[in-house]
């Protein structure tokens, strides 16, 4: 029955997220959430007996871990993970110190990670599941200046999502690995992207790049939360659900530029490329 089914969302407190976790709970789904502070859990969504709200450090493996262990106790199971948490940093690759690339990878990739380890085993326990990567259309086209260390997170969150795909079908959890576009949520407001904390001057196209996000695409970006949050539940009822799935129409067309980009590139360097190979020697 859907209303058995239990949600594992991490991120849950704002953005897509949030509208997951509400939409979820509107069709009667079981839902962990957690989020760095439960309190804002508790303020967006109240009580619930559906909903088991968590204080978690996503970077933290023994805070994941009792996490897991909790919903486990408290539900019985754990049939859908949602890797939602995460967020932006802007600065270009040269700018950003070590530990700012460093955290960001942290969130991004091992917060994931995290999750992943300590949930599969529940799963393949079951024979049963389903993992959501929440990635980003510059996971698969980075391209954008001032954000080469986030986009390198989500192209990470791509890389292990493609083989973690494999090794869970034989236990019969299905992966899918979203490539959301714009979409219309706090992710680019102060306080939630991050930017660098010593810019260099000499870097115009990163500060033009990052004005136009946060100056004119935030607020205006064309994609509505609420149909995603719909959305992924729909795709969690499919018998054979995508493992690459675009979020958005911009996402569409980003993707599509970036196929005929590398297509066109491919074919314009195959003489060097093919060129590798041993000499084969007349017999």
């Amino acid at each position: 029955m859907k209303s058995q089914k239990v949600w594992f969302v991490t991120g849950a407190s704002k953005g897509l997220g949030l509208n997951l976790v509400k939409e979820l709970l509107a069709q009667d789904y079981l839902v962990v959430a957690t989020s760095r502070t439960k309190r804002a859990l508790e303020q967006e969504i109240g009580e619930n007996e559906n909903f088991l709200p968590l204080e978690v450090d996503i970077t933290n493996d023994a805070d994941v871990s009792r996490a897991v262990l909790s919903a486990i106790d408290y539900f019985g199971r754990i049939d859908v993970l949602v890797n939602n948490a995460g967020y932006g940093q802007t600065g270009s690759v040269e700018e950003l110190s070590d530990s700012e690339a460093r955290r960001n990878f942290d969130v991004n990739v091992f917060g994931s990670l995290n999750a992943i380890r300590h949930i599969a085993p529940h799963m393949r326990r079951q024979k049963s599941g389903h993992i959501f990567n929440i990635a980003s259309i510059g996971g698969l086209a980075g391209n954008y200046p001032g954000f080469g260390i986030y986009c390198s997170t989500k192209f990470a969150v791509s890389g292990f999502t493609e083989a973690l795909a494999v090794e869970m079908e034989p236990f019969g959890i299905h992966t899918t690995l979203v490539y959301p576009g714009y979409f219309r949520t706090d992710f680019l407001s102060d306080g939630s992207i991050q930017t660098a904390a010593n810019p260099i001057e000499a870097y115009v196209t990163a500060r033009e790049n990052e004005a136009a996000h946060l100056e004119h695409i935030h607020g205006n970006q064309k994609n509505d939360p609420q149909k995603a949050a719909t959305l992924l539940i729909e795709l969690s009822t499919l018998a054979h659900p995508p493992i690459h799935f675009l979020m958005g129409e911009d996402a569409f067309e980003l993707a599509k530029n970036k196929i005929n980009m590398l297509t066109a590139e491919i074919e314009k360097w195959k003489s060097y490329t093919v060129s590798t190979g041993f000499e084969q020697t007349a017999k």
